[in-house]
């Protein structure tokens, strides 16, 4: 019988034919068949909504296929990466057909291109002459592409299975996979219909559904999804001159801008890995949505593995490990806001006074600057427009105000409030305050999403020819301090998004000061279209840590608008010419919050000598030695080192087993004949044996480990 039930559900949702109530009887007895957990779902919903969409969708998509076939086929230009041009037909041909002319292998795997700089799908007919690049999944763009379609996959099992009013659902930060949003009522999802989902998932994937593209007019998109209001208040927010665009894999019709994988037989391996609440729009007055995160990949293997890395990843999470090292912890009554305990505290203000060092070497001056400014700030840098939503307003004498969430605009205040000459630049001016985003709080994660936090933010006023240079020595920067902390990094390059201000000359000037400076520090770089910031384009840098995960943490960005937003203006040679700086943002550690919690997990919690809050603890054997131990910890602590002593009246092997568990990086024994000769027995962290030292040659060893960044 189930054979039968399936067989309707497949013709329920072929594109041969709309659905009739025979095959809502379909969906009724698959869905009653295979459900795991008993749950609400919204049949009317699905029986008026998905007919109607799939029905518009065909119609619309046969006026679009015949207006095409109606076009002239004029021959047009392709040309390839290595320079070698294709000839090809104008609404035609496809990257699907060019990758065919190169190789069967490119065919069978590519999964995306990008066509004179923006990314389309494979199957989309070619417009005119164009440079074209083709992705797999080895790719940023095909991996990003490839979990984008995989929520697609997600959404349709979603909407079957529960009925619910799918909202968004986009790729992850790289290496992360996907999410799909969607309201279900009072449905709250758990782990308990992960296999129910990924289920409907697999099967969707194993029909080999094609991800069909077509344009729609507002009203046609208005239509489309009258039953869902989520998918309507997206619409109505578009701009005018938008084009919208939707696409239809299987029974899932959805609100897309794509584009997509060829189709969903790509996806051979997915998973659900955690299921969580989220506001819609990240508005806690909105409605309370269910978040449902995925992982998917070409094949099965390689899910696996990622899902044993995730288990590893778990170990050292630095939530657990924050706590378990009395580092930091956090309360109910300040959500998006940790506490940092001494130890923590330690290591937050090494990393500061690291840069800080650096600072000096390199040229930076600090400032301190306000927490609160009135908005007329905020709407004069832009961000009244474009970052309202995740600030936290106050209302003071019946004014507005703003917490920052960033430096930037205050910076500005700081050049300006004096005559500023050519002989200054570049300033580099440097700023470690406290800044407040009042992000979602679906969306906070542990000390790598917060509400409060500091960043390593500087901005270097320069002039246009000094743009290059001040990049590249940000990247060696960036360069040298990664290589301290162990990372490797992938450089991208971040364009002009859809929602930016400025004027398209200036854009392409800053995109191409920074494409030359990115050439000329040397190292491999990518192209990122579309994901600058709304002001500037930007360099951003993905670390990869000892588990193998991706963070973005640093940041170059080219500003020419809050300089003139400010009118910012510096005296040149010719001091009766007044000309206006550049502004570049930079961060290297990024948030410190963000980058403490990276480094913990990276490290495993064991941290280097260098930053290691715990450097050292000093265990007398006996109570005969304690006043020993006293003394070298007291000199030992006068050099500057975190030094302890455990004075408790443990055995020996259990105060070394407990100062081994806590992860000092070296333990100290002293005895009677240690006493006697000014010695210590060392054991270095991990090691069983043990090295008599002088407390001279001691303290000579620590201050090389912390000049090294041992």
């Amino acid at each position: 019988m189930l054979c039968s039930l399936i067989q309707l559900r497949r013709y329920a949702t072929s594109s041969s034919s709309p659905l009739s109530p025979l095959h809502n009887l379909g969906y009724f007895f698959y869905s009653t068949v295979t459900a795991m957990v008993p749950h609400p779902k919204d049949d009317e919903y699905l029986n008026a909504a998905i007919p109607k969409r799939i029905k518009m969708f065909e119609s619309i998509q046969a006026e679009q296929k015949t207006q095409r076939l109606s076009l002239s086929p004029d021959p047009i230009k392709v040309t390839l990466p290595d320079g070698t041009v294709k000839d090809a037909a104008k609404w035609q041909t496809t990257p699907f057909d060019v990758a065919k002319e190169i190789s069967k292998n490119l065919a069978n795997n590519a999964l995306i291109a990008r066509v004179n700089g923006v990314l389309w799908d494979m199957a989309r007919p070619l417009e005119q002459d164009c440079e074209l690049r083709i992705y797999k999944f080895e790719d940023d763009e095909g991996r990003d592409t490839f979990w984008h379609s995989s929520a697609h996959i997600l959404g349709q099992s979603l909407e079957l299975e529960y009925g619910c009013k799918l909202c968004i659902g986009p790729c992850t930060t790289r290496g992360e996979g996907f999410y799909y949003d969607a309201f279900y009522g009072d449905l709250g999802l758990n782990d308990d219909h992960f296999k129910q989902i990924e289920a409907g998932a697999l099967k969707a994937a194993g029909e080999k559904q094609p991800f069909e593209r077509i344009e729609v007019t507002r009203d046609q998109a208005l239509e489309m999804f009258s039953d869902n209001m989520f998918k309507v208040e997206i619409i109505n927010d578009l701009p005018a001159d938008k084009t919208i665009t939707v696409y239809r894999c299987g029974p899932l019709v959805d609100l897309c801008r794509g584009p997509h994988i060829p189709n969903t037989s790509f996806v051979k391996a997915i998973a659900c890995l955690k299921a969580s609440s989220a506001y819609w729009r990240g508005n806690k007055d909105r409605e309370t949505l269910q978040r449902v995160y995925g992982i998917s990949y070409p094949d099965q293997k390689s899910l696996k593995e990622y899902l044993l890395r995730l288990e590893e990843a778990k170990k050292y999470d630095h939530r657990i490990l924050g706590v378990k090292q009395e580092l930091i912890f956090h309360h109910e009554w300040s959500p998006g806001s940790w506490f940092f305990l001494p130890h923590g505290a330690l290591v937050y203000k090494k990393l500061i006074g690291f840069i800080e060092s650096q600072y000096r070497v390199r040229g930076y001056q600090e400032v301190i600057s306000p927490n609160v400014f009135n908005m007329d700030l905020w709407k004069q840098s832009g961000h009244a427009d474009n970052y309202r939503e995740n600030m936290f307003i106050l209302e003071i004498e019946k004014h507005e105000f703003g917490l920052k969430p960033m430096n930037c605009p205050g910076h500005c205040l700081v050049f300006k409030h004096r005559v500023r000459s050519y002989r200054e630049l570049p300033l580099r001016m440097a700023d470690f305050g406290v800044l407040h985003r009042n992000e979602a709080s679906g969306a906070l994660s542990g000390l790598t999403r917060v509400r409060r936090f500091q960043q390593d933010d500087a901005h270097i006023f320069c002039r246009e020819s000094q743009i290059k240079d001040e990049v590249r020595e940000a990247l060696k920067f960036i360069d040298y301090v990664y290589e301290i902390f162990g990372f490797t990094y992938d450089l991208k390059l971040s364009t002009r998004p859809e929602k930016s201000i400025g004027e398209t000359a200036t854009w392409e000037k800053a995109e191409s000061a920074l494409k030359e400076a990115l050439d000329e520090f040397g190292k491999p770089w990518q192209l990122n279209e579309g994901d600058g910031a709304f002001y500037g384009p930007k360099i951003d840098i993905d670390v990869s840590d000892a588990l193998s995960r991706k963070f973005q943490c640093a940041t170059l960005q080219l500003d020419f608008q809050l300089p003139d937003r400010f009118k910012l203006e510096y005296s040149a040679e010719d001091e009766a010419k007044i000309e206006r700086p550049v502004m570049i943002h930079r961060a290297i550690l990024g948030s410190v919050e963000r980058m403490f919690a990276i480094l913990l997990e990276h490290y495993k919690g064991k941290w280097p000598f260098w930053l290691s809050p715990r450097q050292a603890i000093v265990c007398p054997v006996s109570e005969k030695s304690q006043a020993y131990a006293e003394k070298v910890k007291d000199e030992i602590y006068s050099k500057g080192f975190h030094v302890d002593a455990d004075l408790t009246d443990r055995k020996i092997q259990k105060k070394v087993r407990e100062a081994q568990l806590a992860q000092y990086n070296y333990i100290l024994v002293v005895g009677e004949q240690e006493a006697e000769t000014g010695q210590v027995s060392v054991r270095v962290r991990d090691k069983a044996d043990l090295t008599t030292m002088s407390i001279e040659g001691l303290l000579e060893r620590f201050s090389e480990d912390a000049k090294n960044f041992r």
